[in-house]
């Protein structure tokens, strides 16, 4: 059995110019955090023939073609995998809540079949190969942040250039500041979970079709995530929070599903409590509000009070890795 732990990821600043509809054109840079939430994925050379498939559905087929799970498809037929083999998946935090469980599970199902073959892989290797495989074989809407922070793991600064290459920097933060964001940003789940899809299909549309508005909005999306970088480097947390409430006022412009009216009175109740700045996290429409704040308790208090679940967490600085060879 080889098990693989990839985790997953708060966005940070800068999201939506990692899709190839922007980045090609202008050049894409963003922040992304991941943290110790994580996917798990375990395989496993079985007695029986063909292909088994855990996951919230369960697959047992003769070949690669049959596995209807898309990823999982493509992964295996990529890396040439012979039947008599068994792959299980399990998560810390259900899909469709925005926070990369996509990539992720692209990431850990990838350094798990490369384990299986006892082959080194870097993790610039397994991002690209698991943003091909979304991206260009599966044309899915989406960015690479998700693929690169599963991988690299930390709080991570990327640049997505226009001949497909990225620049990987860690921030330059201290310890002080990363303590200080670990005790001050908290994590909410709204109750909603939902597929990203159509937001990011009419984000990629608008982009490759020259929509101005649209167009600008990535800009200064781009352009605010250059100053967040630059506050957290200088260890400026408060300034982070007022930054990110920005963001998310230009984020929500993109789409009018991007928020809702529960979730436009959670993030106001938030700030009321005392929230420097908050965001929904992922492409929008459900899953988690973050929000910085250094009056824990009062947030705290305010979230409950709304019904809404802290989900606790510290950053992971591994990335992807394999916890168990056989």
């Amino acid at each position: 059995m080889i098990i693989t732990r990839t985790p997953l990821r708060i966005s940070i600043a800068g999201g939506g110019t990692d899709l190839p509809s922007y980045y090609r054109k202008f050049g894409g840079e963003l922040i992304s955090a991941a943290i110790n939430k994580y996917i798990y994925v375990g395989i496993n050379h079985t007695f029986s023939p063909g292909y088994q498939v855990k996951y919230s559905k369960f697959e047992h087929v003769d070949t690669i073609d049959e596995v209807q799970h898309p990823i999982v498809r493509e992964s295996l037929r990529r890396h040439a995998v012979p039947p008599a083999v068994e792959i299980i998946s399990l998560a810390d935090i259900p899909a469709g809540t925005g926070l990369g469980s996509s990539g992720t599970f692209s990431v850990g199902l990838l350094r798990a079949l490369y384990a299986s073959k006892r082959m080194h892989v870097t993790a610039e290797q397994v991002a690209q190969e698991a943003c091909h495989i979304e991206i260009d074989v599966l044309r899915h809407p989406i960015g690479k942040q998700d693929q690169y922070i599963a991988s690299y793991g930390g709080m991570t600064h990327f640049e997505f250039l226009p001949d497909d290459s990225v620049k990987v920097r860690p921030l330059s933060i201290s310890n002080q500041t990363l303590t200080d964001l670990e005790e001050n940003l908290l994590l909410f789940f709204t109750g909603y979970s939902r597929a990203a899809t159509d937001i990011l299909i009419d984000q990629d549309k608008r982009t490759s079709d020259g929509d101005a508005a649209m167009i600008e909005n990535l800009h200064y999306v781009k352009s605010l995530g250059i100053d967040i970088k630059q506050a957290l480097e200088q260890g400026d947390t408060h300034r982070f929070g007022e930054l990110m409430h920005q963001h998310w006022e230009m984020k929500r412009k993109r789409s009018s599903n991007m928020s809702n009216g529960d979730i436009n009175r959670w993030y106001e109740v938030g700030r009321d409590a005392g929230a420097v700045g908050g965001k929904m996290v992922g492409a929008g429409g459900g899953g988690f509000l973050l929000f910085y704040a250094t009056d824990r308790t009062r947030l705290r208090a305010a979230m409950t009070k709304e019904g809404l679940m802290e989900v606790p967490f510290r950053f992971d600085h591994d990335g992807s890795t394999t916890m168990m060879r056989d």
